[in-house]
């Protein structure tokens, strides 16, 4: 007879409850997945730093991101028209 009121509390009312151990362990899965993203994000950086060592990629990499270019050098961009003419 006791058992029923005691499993009642430790499931809803006790701090230790069933239903505060629930929300920790999703919160819990969800900074192991912030955690895994910034590690992956990290090793990409670290790859990118390293290739850009060499100048010819360093190069390469301002040309595509900044748009950057060489003196009496001339760069055209070319936009696509995503929507469809009827």
């Amino acid at each position: 007879m006791i058992l029923i009121p005691f499993i009642i509390w430790m499931i809803f009312f006790d701090e230790n409850s069933f239903l505060i151990h629930k929300r920790f362990d999703k919160e819990i899965e969800e900074l192991e997945n912030s955690v895994n993203f910034y590690k992956d994000k990290i090793e990409e950086d670290k790859n990118t730093i390293k290739k850009l060592q060499d100048s010819l990629e360093l190069e390469r990499f301002a040309r595509e991101q900044y748009l950057m270019k060489k003196e009496n050098e001339e760069i055209y961009l070319i936009e696509f028209d995503t929507i469809p003419k009827k």
